[in-house]
This record gives C-alpha cells, sequence and structure tokens, in this order.
C-alpha cells in the first residue's frame, strides 16, 4: 500500500474516534477496517491491558489467544519493550505464540495512554517478510491517532 493509501485509512480512523472514542467499537471498526484494506493478511485487531496482561480485543480472523503475558510472543514483547516489532519470520521469533499455524510474519504497534503503553495493534501475514518499512510508518500514524483519540478509561490496568 502507498502512504497515500495509510492517509486515507488514518482519516477514516480519526473520523470513527470523533464519532465514538470507546476503544470496543472504536477498535471494532478498525479491525475490520484493516482486515478489509490490507492485501495478505489473516488476522487484524487489538490486545489490551487487563490486570497486568493481554487480554484479547476486537479482532477479525481465525480465533486467537485469549491473554499473553508481558514479555511474552510479539505482542507481549512489543508491549513490555514499547516498541513496534515488525517480524518477517514469527517461527524465529524467540518465543512466538503460534496461535494461528498459518501466520508468517507480523506487525505489532503499542498504543498508549497518559505515555503509557496500554494496547497493542496486531496485524498478521500467511506469508513471510510481508510488512515493509512503508507498512510500519503507514501504521504507525493509525497507531498515533489511537492513541491520541481512544478513551482507555475503562481499562482493568
Amino acid at each position: 500500500m502507498s502512504q497515500t493509501d495509510y492517509e486515507l485509512l488514518k482519516k477514516q480512523v480519526s473520523q470513527y474516534a470523533e464519532t465514538e472514542n470507546d476503544f470496543v467499537p472504536l477498535f471494532s471498526n478498525v479491525s475490520a477496517l484493516l482486515f478489509d484494506a490490507l492485501p495478505r493478511i489473516n488476522w487484524a485487531g487489538f490486545y489490551l491491558l487487563d490486570k497486568g496482561s493481554l487480554l484479547i480485543g476486537p479482532f477479525q480472523g481465525k480465533s486467537a489467544c485469549i491473554r499473553i503475558q508481558p514479555g511474552k510472543g510479539v505482542c507481549g514483547t512489543a508491549l513490555l519493550e514499547d516498541r513496534v516489532l515488525r517480524v518477517r519470520d514469527v517461527h524465529e521469533f524467540p518465543g512466538h505464540i503460534a496461535c494461528d499455524a498459518a501466520s508468517e510474519s507480523e506487525i505489532v504497534l503499542p498504543l498508549h495512554s497518559l505515555s503509557k503503553a496500554v494496547a497493542v495493534l496486531d496485524i498478521d501475514s500467511p506469508e513471510k517478510d510481508r510488512f515493509t518499512a512503508e507498512d510500519e510508518e503507514g501504521l504507525r500514524g493509525i497507531a498515533g491517532v489511537l492513541s491520541e483519540k481512544t478513551d482507555f478509561s475503562r481499562l482493568r490496568i
């Protein structure tokens, strides 16, 4: 996808957030939007901090892991280290959690509330090395909008 495409997605996400900023309906629509818009992916969704671990949130794709501990797998590591992880081959990632055996690559972006990572956006692909630097840049913009505009006050951190 081009940066122009990502800018359009970012505008759509921003409009969703202006309509409703509660994380459940907002993330439900965003996961559907990304699942539909991004080619060659098999999962798009969110994990949210809940009582010290990541709890599955709204998503599109096959069923997935319900809880992930900080520091475990790609999602837990991205949360604990508070950084974007773009993994070209999930089978080479130490401690990868295989929720869907079809997933080959993954990108995970932390979302923030008051400068603290409280959730992650997780996107998986059945292709190795699916996510590019351009994807990362575009998704960082979307994660920024979500961090800025989402009401995370109902989280049980």
